[in-house]
């Protein structure tokens, strides 16, 4: 089991209409190592996520949770998840961080970690506290459990986000775009949380227009231009001697 990746995805296509957005994409998110997938607006690379965690159904295609294949009722724009059990048990495995945050306006910081483990997961409500606080502190806001997300900043609510997703004991963390929506300077608060965790070994896949923090954490990088991956490798390569024209296009604009 050890050697099987977390994620495995083969020949995905996804259009939304007659918008085709994913065009035969694969790719593998190893135990243990973070993935980053890059590319311009439009390049299909949240799509791509989003159809990994089951949030959006694909049309063609396989999704491999730890060796498990999704099991599909349908076909084309009519296909979907057959086994409701199976969905709910991957979607609780791959816990997403998105860019704005979504935490529950109505519930403390220490209520939004609290909630998903306890209602969906079942688990005992003091043993998902105690874990809760400990999260929350290792994101450096554990002073902001009775805070409403009114009160927190942008980076400090985006770090109470990961915090909720660690509670959830997730096999792997997925991060939309989990900077795009702060300035400069909260950016780099949660940046330093994304760096301390893939110091931990754990398997992240992460969207990102932030060129600095792909090179910086990832072990791969995916660049997706118009639905398909033009390039792909080790983040030293891709950034240090990219191939494609399209991807040194791309980076030659990010950099100016």
């Amino acid at each position: 089991m050890t050697d099987t990746p977390v994620i495995e995805i083969r020949d995905l296509h996804k259009s939304f209409g007659a918008l085709e957005v994913l065009k035969g994409v694969d790719m593998v998110a190893p135990r243990g190592h973070v993935v980053s997938l890059i590319g311009s607006s439009g390049s299909g690379k949240s799509t791509l996520l989003r159809c990994a965690n089951l949030l959006e159904n694909s049309q063609v295609g396989e999704i491999l949770f730890e060796g498990e294949a999704v099991q599909w009722h349908g076909t084309g724009h009519n296909r979907h998840p057959a086994d409701k059990a199976q969905l709910i048990r991957i979607r609780t495995n791959l816990s997403m961080v998105f860019q704005q945050f979504n935490l529950w306006s109505h519930l403390t910081i220490l209520q939004n970690v609290m909630e998903a483990p306890v209602t969906v997961l079942k688990r005992d409500p003091s043993e998902v506290e105690a874990a809760a606080r400990e999260y929350l502190a290792k994101v450096g806001i554990g002073d902001k459990c009775d805070a409403w997300p009114a009160e927190l900043s942008g980076g400090q609510q985006q770090r109470a986000a990961i915090a909720r997703a660690l509670c959830m004991e997730p096999r792997a963390l997925l991060f939309d775009e989990p900077t795009s929506a702060l300035d400069p300077e909260l950016e780099q608060e949660v940046i330093r949380v994304i760096k301390a965790l893939a110091e931990e070994g754990r398997t992240m896949i992460i969207v990102t227009h932030d060129m600095n923090l792909a090179r910086d954490v990832s072990d791969y990088v995916v660049f997706l231009h118009e639905g398909r991956i033009e390039e792909e490798g080790a983040p030293e390569r891709l950034f240090g001697t990219p191939e494609s024209t399209r991807l040194q296009q791309f980076l030659s604009a990010v950099s100016s």
